[in-house]
Parts: structure tokens; sequence; C-alpha cells
């Protein structure tokens, strides 16, 4: 992997924003665009656990899904609140993600401020929570509505690394999924390059995201995120000005999506190696282009 930090700035305008990083596709961390927000001291474990722990959610662990894995299945459920404590006592695999928290507790988004001035299309009935305990480990993937994101985190460090959508077949991503095959668990220690050699070539970033930091991930950016702490984070998603963009999230989410899982209930292995021989030519061709 060929990786540079995410520039970083701690205040930026709204010009140079959109002129040096939304228009171009480049992600920036912006530091103390949320620290202005109440949420920013307001939010911590017990406020979430008094206000919404009786909720059930669903939870994630580490596992990577195999060829009869639809997409975004929990592998339980329990209530918020008893998750949350369990993150508060100790190293846990288990996370969660796309929680509309707001739906269940509406007065919380009083405690932030939409970011307008440097995008439109926020899509405000969704935006989501995000909680990990320490170890735990959001996989390689794109998101599949291909929005923009700024995602702000609340409590805990988190490391994340991205690629450009265009890295995709350096990343072995399953053809007709958003996921990579390849597993990028504790990247930064080892790596399997030697079943997956393309990724030596793929151009990303990589950085720390701390209390109050605000990423903003263009649409499309390949992203892994590790949990070096128990924490928490919120994304707030806009979608793309194009009709080209907004058209390509919406067959991700009702085409691909759907016969996808539709193959993986009627023939998964079959799918499962189609989709992976196919993987692994795309990886070759970029092998040999480097050479």
């Amino acid at each position: 992997m060929n990786l540079i930090p995410i520039p970083t700035v701690e205040t930026i305008s709204t010009g140079d924003f959109k002129t040096n990083y939304y228009n171009t596709n480049q992600p920036l961390i912006i530091k103390r665009l949320a620290r202005q927000w109440p949420a920013y001291n307001k939010w911590n474990w017990d406020y979430f656990i008094d206000i919404v722990g009786e909720k059930e959610v669903g939870v994630y662990n580490n596992v990577k899904s195999d060829s009869y894995t639809p997409i975004n299945t929990a592998d339980a459920y329990m209530k918020f609140g008893e998750y949350l404590q369990m993150v508060k006592k100790g190293p846990v695999d288990l996370r969660i993600f796309l929680f509309n928290i707001f739906q269940h507790a509406p007065q919380i988004v009083q405690d932030f401020t939409w970011p307008d001035e440097y995008m439109k299309g926020f899509v405000k009935r969704f935006p989501m929570l995000f909680v990990g305990g320490q170890g735990a480990i959001t996989h390689m993937h794109f998101d599949i509505d291909l929005s923009h994101i700024l995602h702000t985190q609340f409590a805990g460090r988190k490391r994340v690394l991205l690629f450009p959508f265009e890295e995709q077949h350096k990343l072995y991503r399953k053809p007709w999924e958003v996921l990579s095959l390849a597993n990028y668990a504790n990247y930064n220690e080892q790596f399997d390059y030697e079943n997956f050699p393309a990724v030596k070539l793929a151009k990303g970033f990589e950085a720390v995201l701390e209390h109050g930091d605000t990423l903003f991930m263009p649409a499309g950016y390949w992203h892994h995120m590790e949990y070096i702490d128990a924490g928490f984070a919120m994304s707030l998603r806009a979608l793309q000005s194009s009709l080209g963009g907004k058209l390509n999230g919406v067959w991700n989410l009702f085409g691909m999506r759907n016969i996808d899982t539709l193959m993986k209930k009627t023939a998964p292995k079959w799918w499962y190696d189609r989709k992976k021989e196919k993987l692994y030519q795309y990886a070759a061709k970029e092998l040999a282009a480097a050479k």
C-alpha cells in the first residue's frame, strides 16, 4: 500500500473546501468543525444509555462476510444500553453501524448543526450513529449509496484507511458487492500480500481520528476502520450533486444488491467462485499494467 496522511486543517473556509476537496473528491479532516456543537461535550456513554438504552439494536462482529452472507446482516441483537455497558467495561469486537438514534430520541438533533455551507443534499432524516468496542473492525468497503460523508468522532480513537473508488481492483473488490475479499485487519502490522499482491499498488490515505475530528469522505471512497479505543461517531450523509452520481447510488441499492442477495440464496458457492475468479483477473491486469 502506498499511503499518505489524510490532509488535516483546524478550520477551513467554504470556498477552500469546495475548491480543493469537495470538487476534487479529496478527503479531509477538519479538527474544529464540531467543537462548537453542544454534542462535543454533551454526548457520552451514560447520556445515550439514559435516553435510548431500552431500544434493541443489531450488533456486528469482526468476522468478514462469506458467500452466504447478505449485505448488512446483523450477527446478534441486544438492548442498546446493554451493549454500551459492555463496551465501557473493556475490549469487545462488536460494533453498531447505521443506527438512527435520532429516530428514537429526536430531541438530540438540536445538539449539532447541519453544515449546509459546505455541501448541499444532506439526507436530514438519516443522521447515523456508529459505535464500536476496543478492537472492533469495520472491514474494507465503500458505502453502497455513494453519498458524501462527514464523519465526526465523539469518543475514543479510530484508525482510518481510505482509498479512492478507482483503486477497486487493486483492493480486490468482490464483483456485485461493496466489499473487498482481502482482510485489512491490523494492516499497519501485517497484510497478506502473498495472496493479494495488487494491494501493494493501491494509493490511499490513513489517519487516526480523535474526539471532535470530522472526516470528509468523498462519495465512493473505500474505507477500513479499526477502533483503537471504544468509541462512537456520527455520519451526516449528502447525496451527490450530479444526476449520474444519484442514479449510480440507486442502482447499487436496488439493482446490484438485490441481484447479489438473490444469487447468494440460490447458488451461493457458484456465485462466490465466479466473483472470486473475476476479481483475481482484474487484479492481474492491474499488476501487468504496472510492469
